[in-house]
């Protein structure tokens, strides 16, 4: 029995993917912040695909999800306070409840392109509200 190495892994079988350029680095940063827009999911992905092969990424991403965590937490509690709001009151509340949930958007869509447009630059952003849940 001969000890011989291993055969090399086949093209395209990386583990972690080829390490991004400076400028992917900020692309894909820029997008884990912009991915927000439309909720919680791009930053999500772009920071399981790309946290090992880039560290700008990696920091802006995790920064964009544990916003996106945030204001989803935020949309919970405002329905249920909506809700319960709504129940008690007999229904008046529901003429003025659409506001929160639609201001917490506007926010999160404020804050989402004011990240876009740092992390494009090369410059960190950190989110004026976050719960630090992503380490």
């Amino acid at each position: 029995m001969t000890d011989t190495p291993p055969p090399p892994p086949p093209q395209g079988a990386s583990t972690s993917g080829a390490a991004l350029s400076e400028s992917e680095d900020r692309q894909w940063a820029s997008f884990a912040h912009l991915g927000g827009i439309i909720g919680l999911l791009p930053s999500l992905i772009i920071y399981l695909v790309f946290k090992d092969r880039g560290s700008f990424t990696r920091q802006e991403s995790k920064e964009a999800l544990n916003f996106q965590i945030t204001m989803a937490i935020g949309q919970i509690a405002i329905f249920i306070i909506n809700s319960v709001l709504t129940a008690v009151t007999f229904g008046i509340w529901a003429f003025i409840g659409w506001i929160l949930p639609l201001a917490l958007w506007v926010l999160s869509l404020i804050w989402s392109i004011m990240g876009f447009s740092k992390a494009k630059d090369g410059v960190a952003y950190r989110y004026p509200i976050a719960i630090r849940l992503v380490k």
